[in-house]
């Protein structure tokens, strides 16, 4: 997925919630919070009880067909929705939505205005989906409402514009960015319970140190997440690489990998001509 060119302006972020406080300090602290002073990004908490239209401030039913639980009213949640601007996109967090990865996160990176609806009890009505643009999921468990998923979603996105992050770079050799998971980083004491930093990281060799870098990306990823490099873009040295770590040829051709470089052939070394037999 192509990260979409990055809009002017900060990137606004609504969150429809009944528990904007949950929200409060994540938004307002550390990096994001400074985002927001500097007005890169900005974030509104909308409590979908002002939209209630009962002295109760009740936005929620019992389920038609019985069950346990109460269910959100889509009314609710539409007049909520109709009271803010016109948003890119309108997304519910959904058990049954698009699994939340680091692509998603660049391709809303790219938009002006975002909206996460955020349920508790037993959900919205069903209803809301035909208000929303995309549900997504931050993975196959159950939570008791939307807000610790929406602040995931909020740091993944935010970090990603323009001017959030201290280094314009720094996310950019991230796990899932390369593709790869990321490689192991070390800072001082140089040796720490018998373990020291490798000493190629110490020997200001750049090109030895991208290389060793790459190398202990691939070994984490082979290791640990090694679905990752099917769709990782993986080069013929990379290839090579993997194959010293212990993959085979099936799992390269498995995950697409292009071959690894041939040996170059040695040159032959040319006859001297033939000396001329006497004048």
């Amino acid at each position: 997925m192509t990260p979409e060119p990055i809009p002017d302006g900060p990137l606004t972020f609504s969150f429809l919630t009944l528990f904007p406080e949950l929200l409060a300090p994540f938004a307002s602290e550390a990096i994001l919070g400074k985002a927001r002073e500097r007005g890169l990004v900005d974030v509104r908490l909308v409590n979908m009880r002002d939209f209630s239209q009962n002295k109760h401030l009740k936005v929620d039913d019992t389920p038609y067909g019985g069950g346990a639980g109460m269910v959100i009213r889509v009314d609710v949640a539409e007049r909520a929705l109709a009271s803010l601007p016109p948003a890119d996109e309108v997304i519910l967090f959904s058990p049954a939505g698009q699994p939340f990865t680091q692509a998603v996160a660049e391709e809303l990176a790219g938009k002006a205005h975002l909206v996460f609806l955020c349920g508790r009890y037993e959900g919205f009505d069903a209803r809301v989906e035909g208000l929303v643009t995309r549900e997504l999921s931050v993975g196959d468990f159950v939570m008791m409402g939307g807000e610790a998923a929406a602040a995931c979603v909020l740091e993944a996105v935010a970090r990603l514009r323009p001017g959030v992050l201290g280094d314009a770079d720094s996310h950019r050799a991230d796990s899932f960015s390369s593709g790869l998971l990321d490689y192991p980083e070390y800072t001082r004491p140089l040796e720490w319970q018998a373990q020291e930093v490798p000493a190629v990281l110490r020997g200001g060799n750049h090109a030895a140190i991208a290389a060793w870098r790459r190398e202990q990306a691939l070994r984490r990823t082979l290791a640990r997440r090694p679905d990752l490099l099917a769709s990782a873009p993986l080069t013929p040295q990379d290839s090579a690489t993997l194959l010293t770590l212990g993959a085979t040829p099936d799992d390269l051709t498995g995950w697409g990998a292009p071959p690894p470089p041939q040996p170059k052939k040695p040159k032959r070394k040319k006859k001297p001509d033939a000396t001329p037999s006497g004048t």
